[in-house]
């Protein structure tokens, strides 16, 4: 394991978590922690530095977030192989010149066609928004503009548990909500509390990289289980032992094939977390938009034995710079989890929770929602109209039914990680499904994001994917 000087002052203005991360990321930036080489757990810099682990984590969990470090399932946490050589080279001089970045594609923002995880920017009610915003910019009291409640302001969390309750069944009061930075902030702050080092979770496969990573850096060993046309296999679950500390699924929408989990999966899963006295984290990915159904209910309202933690976001429905997620926990966890929250951040921005507050109260949320669930079904309609007429039979769309990306399989023996590649070269940002494997990838398939795209765009989009799909060397099939 490679030693390095980490200097962490505790009377500095900077929080420990920062100052963890600014360390490991200059190490590795000035060559002092090289490629491959093995950084200390977070329990050993924890006892090293006389602290709790929770600031450890949450730096690690940024490095990993941001590619300068890779968790491996059972051998610990590395500095990443895949950083460019001119990173890392010793500094010279005292101004480092800094890469030029790849071109941006030619489009409003950089927002290539097919990119993941965007909403439509561009049908956000940016008006009420910003006067919400601006009204209680105004009126911000002195106790509003120092720290506030690591919980969430209490009007939010009583508007949210109002919202979830009404539209997703889930049961709950406000005094288990949690507010926090995102769906990967949730998943810190219910790893720190829920798991120990070495405890085992089980994961999906394929399922949410950025998921596994968070899930490895907590020191969790992680256990893939298949995914049918039902979810989750919980027999698959069941054969691992009762080693297995929590599972972490996305039952509503899963990421990335898009199958929602059955009603008797559920029940199989939920009893299976009862019996063995595990936990299940709850990622409700993409749950808002579903074209072919009204939107399935939480697998937390179906709940009796409170082993569910519900994690939520709002970027998908607002916009992702709003950066405010959420989390519903059992009442007998709620102090534990506070002071995780409280460990990693301190708080929500006050300005965004009162804002966000209101715009669910005063029923602008319900609105843009029952909007946009009409503007992302004529996208998707339009996607899957152009993939139907541009790419010559050489993909089969795997499900289109809800969510903002659609999950396309290509023929066996089709590269995708290459396909996606030549797509790039063409201004286009899709992912690679065999990215979403942990082990080796049994099909080979392309995620497109329709969300962030007009319907011209998409159709334009296609007819690119077309010609590069056609320079691709592989069998034709039919477009489902």
């Amino acid at each position: 394991m490679t030693t390095f000087h980490l200097a962490v002052a505790r009377s500095s203005g900077s929080p420990l978590h920062r100052q963890i991360y600014d360390g490991i990321r200059r190490a590795i930036l000035d060559g002092l922690l090289r490629p491959g080489q093995r950084v200390p757990s977070t329990r050993a810099l924890a006892l090293e530095h006389g602290m709790s682990r929770l600031p450890v984590l949450a730096a690690y969990d940024q490095l990993l977030h941001e590619g300068y470090l890779r968790g491996r399932s059972g051998s610990g946490t590395f500095v990443s192989a895949a950083l460019p050589d001119d990173l890392l080279r010793p500094p010279t001089s005292t101004v480092r010149e800094v890469p030029r970045p790849a071109p941006r594609p030619r489009d409003e923002g950089g927002l290539g066609p097919f990119r993941m995880s965007l909403p439509a920017l561009d049908q956000f009610p940016h008006a009420a928004w910003a006067r919400l915003v601006a009204r209680h910019a105004h009126g911000l009291t002195h106790a509003q503009m120092a720290y506030g409640d690591p919980a969430g302001l209490v009007p939010l969390r009583v508007a949210v548990a109002e919202h979830l309750r009404a539209s997703r069944a889930v049961r709950c009061e406000a005094d288990q909500v949690l507010i926090v930075s995102g769906s990967q902030a949730a998943l810190r702050v219910a790893t720190a509390v829920l798991l120990s080092r070495g405890d085992r979770v089980a994961v999906e496969e394929p399922g949410y990289p950025v998921a596994r990573a968070a899930l490895s850096a907590s020191g969790a060993e992680l256990v893939s289980v298949p995914v049918d046309e039902e979810g989750m296999s919980v027999a698959s679950l069941r054969r691992r032992g009762g080693r297995v500390r929590a599972a972490y699924v996305t039952p509503s929408h899963h990421y990335p094939l898009g199958t929602p989990m059955s009603a008797a999966r559920r029940l199989a899963l939920l009893d299976w977390a009862s019996r063995r006295g595990a936990w299940v984290l709850e990622d409700d990915y993409d749950s808002e938009y579903r074209y072919v159904s009204r939107p399935l209910g939480a697998l937390q309202g179906m709940d009796a034995h409170e082993r569910v933690v519900y994690i939520g976001t709002f970027s998908k429905v607002l916009f992702p710079a709003v950066r405010m997620g959420y989390l519903v926990v059992p009442p007998s966890l709620w102090q534990r989890f506070v002071d995780a929250r409280e460990a990693f951040d301190l708080f929500s921005p006050t300005l965004y929770q009162l804002a966000l507050a209101e715009f669910l109260r005063e029923g602008h949320f319900a609105r843009h929602l029952r909007r946009m669930r009409g503007v992302y079904l004529a996208r998707r309609d339009a996607l899957l109209t152009g993939l139907a007429r541009h790419c010559e039979r050489r993909l089969t769309v795997h499900n289109a039914d809800a969510g903002l990306h659609v999950a396309v399989l290509l023929p066996p023996g089709m590269d995708d990680r290459e396909v996606v590649r030549r797509m790039a070269g063409r201004g286009l940002t899709g992912t690679a499904l065999s990215t979403c494997y942990a082990g080796p990838a049994d099909r080979s398939g392309l995620l497109l994001g329709f969300g962030g795209s007009t319907e011209q765009r998409l159709l334009e989009a296609t007819r690119v994917l077309g010609e590069v799909l056609r320079g691709v060397s592989g069998p034709r099939v039919l477009v489902s």
